[in-house]
């Protein structure tokens, strides 16, 4: 296939699968159980929309998400990212289909090694929440449909600034994508035929986004992006899982997310497969292998961050003979390989039927808290630990929690002094914080289970609303709590003595 355009690769069958595979995940995003990893991803797109990322509120990763989504998201947020994160997943596919037919896979090849891909768990999960994997793994695919073209040497200067640039936005959108974008520069170098300087003048525009965000609020972003990611889960599983973050606990959660999925049948096929070791397939594995260290460097690994390496991991598989001419005994290995990537989804979907979707409830319980706060008169900023349900409320986020549970339970990361500064609050602090500069309402109870969360948490947050004189005021038919500041409490309890 020689043309130069995605169109020649997606002809109108093709059309038809990709807009039913888009259809499937946005279905996956509405059924999948929230996460209260979705919380600091919301809080940020929305916060976006009138303040300055690391300046006025955290977030801990590169900022490229919050800013280029915050224009197309509104009350409803964390339903819209996922839908938006559903459209991505259906573009990942569509360009990982690409890149295998342009690199000389048959149609059937590519169509397979495509299909494989969604059916493993690390990409169905991302697919489905609100987080930010989807949108940097669709641009590395998009750059690997690009790379396939360089690499069999006809592609123009205009090709590798655009390489250059879809690796750079990948990084600006998640830090893991540096590592795949410096090993191709790295290739860059060892061979002009890459077009270095191209390659280098097309990823300024997203680094040049990333140095603004740091000069901003260089300290913040310092700790924000390269700190807290490390030190703060390490200080947390050491006390709570520490076999997670050994190097054996971390192997087995690697080859536990590789096998929720064909991904681990996968590596085993490209790793043995020494015919076709060509100047496409070495920089493939280049790919690979750089992915996953991206992957494994987290302490503790996540299903997610293996997205990195499976997006061209799958490419690499549609051009093994493996995949051309599939024995039987490899035919059973995929079909028990794809049924366990399913598994979480199907669990999902099952409980969806026999409950209520979550990502519905958690409507329902936006509406009920918006009527609570509406008919107590509640306006300005609300404290919460899960600062994706505020929007629906109507009300702004307090900024302090933008990072939902995750800086609010850790200890000692930074000084009181650093805290106010970085417009963040944990819970040694969250006392002498909210005095000095009280919300206008704090809504715990979304760190419960339906929400994947840890309810201590907001206990900690509600013990501290309480010794301060917070009035409690359940919201009806939630796991919601709204505390209103003691003036508005005592007011509202003058107003029900009279009712009464």
């Amino acid at each position: 296939m020689n043309g130069p355009v995605l169109w020649r690769h997606l002809r109108r069958p093709a059309v038809w699968v990709l807009i039913g595979v888009a259809l499937v995940l946005m279905g996956f995003a509405l059924i999948r159980p929230l996460d209260h990893d979705e919380s600091q991803y919301v809080a940020a797109t929305l916060l976006a929309r009138h303040g300055v990322i690391y300046r006025d509120f955290a977030y801990l990763q590169t900022p490229l998400q919050p800013l280029l989504f915050a224009p197309l998201v509104g009350a409803w947020a964390f339903v819209e990212l996922r839908l938006l994160n559903a459209l991505l997943g259906a573009g990942c596919i569509a360009f990982v289909y690409a890149a295998s037919r342009r690199g000389g896979a048959g149609r059937r090849e590519a169509l397979l090694a495509a299909g494989l891909l969604g059916c493993c768990d690390s990409f169905l999960f991302g697919a489905a929440v609100a987080r930010n994997d989807m949108l940097p793994a669709c641009l590395f695919a998009a750059a690997l449909w690009l790379m396939v073209k360089r690499t069999e040497g006809c592609g123009s200067a205009g090709h590798a600034a655009a390489i250059g640039l879809l690796l750079s936005a990948a990084t600006a959108a998640k830090l893991s994508y540096a590592l795949p974008a410096l090993a191709y520069g790295g290739l860059a170098l060892a061979d002009r035929r890459y077009r270095p300087g191209w390659l280098l003048l097309g990823a300024m525009p997203p680094a040049l986004l990333v140095a603004t965000s740091w000069a901003g609020a260089p300290a913040a972003f310092a700790f924000d992006v390269l700190r807290f990611p490390t030190a703060a889960p390490e200080q947390f599983y050491a006390i709570h899982a520490a076999g997670k973050l050994g190097i054996p606990g971390r192997a087995l959660d690697i080859l536990k997310f590789l096998a929720l999925g064909p991904a681990l049948l996968a590596s085993m096929i490209v790793l043995t497969d020494f015919r076709r070791r060509n100047r496409l397939a070495v920089m493939l594995d280049v790919m690979i292998v750089a992915g996953l260290i991206a992957a494994i460097l987290p302490a503790p690994t996540w299903r997610q961050y293996l997205l990195v390496m499976i997006v061209p991991l799958f490419v690499r598989l549609s051009l093994t003979p493996a995949l051309q001419r599939p024995a039987k005994g490899l035919r059973i290995a995929a079909a028990v390989f794809v049924v366990a990537g399913l598994v979480p989804s199907t669990i999902a979907l099952v409980e969806a039927v026999r409950t209520r979707p979550p990502v519905f409830a958690a409507i329902a319980y936006g509406r009920a808290l918006r009527s609570t706060m509406d008919r107590l008169h509640v306006a300005g900023p609300v404290a919460t630990l899960s600062p994706q349900m505020i929007a629906p409320a109507g009300r702004p986020i307090d900024p302090r929690f933008a990072t939902g549970p995750f800086f609010f339970r850790s200890d000692g990361l930074l000084s009181p002094d650093d805290e106010r500064r970085f417009v963040l609050v944990s819970r040694a602090n969250a006392a002498a914080q909210l005095s000095r500069r009280p919300p206008a309402a704090i809504v715990t109870g979304g760190e419960a289970s339906w929400t994947s969360g840890d309810d201590r948490l907001d206990a900690t947050l509600a013990a501290v609303a309480r010794r301060q004189g917070w009035t409690a005021v359940a919201v009806p038919a939630t796991p919601f709590t709204l505390f209103l500041p003691p003036s508005r409490g005592q007011a509202l309890f003058q107003r029900s003595r009279k009712q009464l």
